[in-house]
């Protein structure tokens, strides 16, 4: 436990900072001992194994009794094992008398499914906020919500960062002039967070009209702006199929794009989205590591590690500091 003495020195002024403990699940352990050593903490120690069933099994191999815990825990595939993975983590700090638990969800899962497009769907999106905070979380950290309004399906605190500042450091180093730039959005839904992203490149903006058909599949076919003789910039918060985006690609260059380039913060890569992206003409497709990497990822693809966006949201929320300014501030 760190002790802060102001510079009075008077001993009324002194104040008490909590320790934090930042533990980890087996869905992205590599971002979270990258934010713990940004942080200058080690790892906590805990135990998970799978019985021969499958059920999973979570003990806490230290004392946690009214420390500040954070867990880490990304919710990509395979997906519902680490959700539960998760509950029965929080459900763990929860009976171990953790003073607050703090969910860091660099990608959360079934964030698509947040409202009903026709009768008797569920609301999955709702559902998985209410099961964490149930199973014991009190705060979530989360990273590039499918739509910010996510927020509101919480009861309980919510802090929402972006990868938009490490996307667009990435792309200021290419030294390209923001004349010769434009950001597109892949569909009308993303408009709101690609304008965002032109704003901090002062460069112009295009918009892909896509229809989606069926489920997982999108037909792309008219543009709205002027991209001839540009670079074009496809940003969108995640790659599933990378059906859409491929597509987008190569709608750009039949209208005159000069190269295509790609901005996502999560990398789900699902289903044929290597081939397709591989056998694409995107340049090169730039992703956060919300997600780990599968083995064998292709030679487009360049991941940046968001961990020092995250281990300072940590320390501003342990210190009762404003998160949403980082998104102003953060230089990597």
């Amino acid at each position: 436990m760190a002790v802060e003495v102001s510079e009075m020195g008077q001993r009324n002024k002194i104040k008490v900072i909590q320790d934090i403990k930042i533990f980890t699940g087996r869905a992205n352990p590599e971002i979270a001992e990258d934010i713990a050593k940004h942080l200058g903490e080690d790892l906590g120690t805990l135990q998970i194994k799978n019985f021969s069933d499958g059920e999973i099994y979570v003990r806490i191999n230290e004392s946690i009794r009214g420390d500040d815990v954070f867990v880490v825990q990304s919710l990509c595939d395979p997906v519902n094992q680490n959700i539960m993975e998760l509950l029965i983590m929080l459900d763990a700090f929860k009976r171990a008398s953790a003073k607050s638990i703090t969910a860091v969800i660099p990608y959360y899962a079934y964030g698509r499914q947040d409202r009903k497009t026709s009768g008797r769907e569920a609301i999955t999106a709702k559902l998985v906020a209410d099961l964490l905070a149930t199973a014991g979380a009190t705060r979530v950290l989360a990273v590039d919500l499918h739509t910010g309004q996510l927020q509101g399906f919480f009861n309980i605190l919510v802090d929402h960062v972006s990868v938009t500042p490490v996307l667009i450091d990435y792309i200021k180093q290419k030294g390209f002039s923001t004349d010769e730039m434009v950001a597109v959005s892949p569909d009308g839904g993303g408009v709101a967070r690609t304008r965002k992203f032109a704003e901090k490149l002062n460069c112009s903006l295009a918009i892909v009209d896509k229809r989606r058909i069926s489920h997982n599949v999108a037909e792309v076919e008219h543009l709205i702006g002027d991209v001839k003789n540009k670079v074009a910039i496809i940003v969108d918060d995640m790659i599933d199929t990378a059906g859409t985006i491929t597509e987008a690609a190569k709608l750009l260059l039949r209208e005159g794009a000069r190269e295509v380039y790609v901005c996502a913060a999560h990398a789900v890569f699902s289903g044929p989205a290597m081939e397709r992206l591989e056998e694409s003409p995107i340049k090169e497709v730039i992703v956060a590591n919300t997600i780990p990497l599968k083995e064998g990822f292709f030679s487009k693809v360049t991941q940046l590690s968001i961990a020092p966006l995250l281990a300072e949201s940590i320390k501003r929320i342990q210190s009762n500091e404003s998160v949403s300014e980082i998104l102003e501030n953060f230089n990597g």
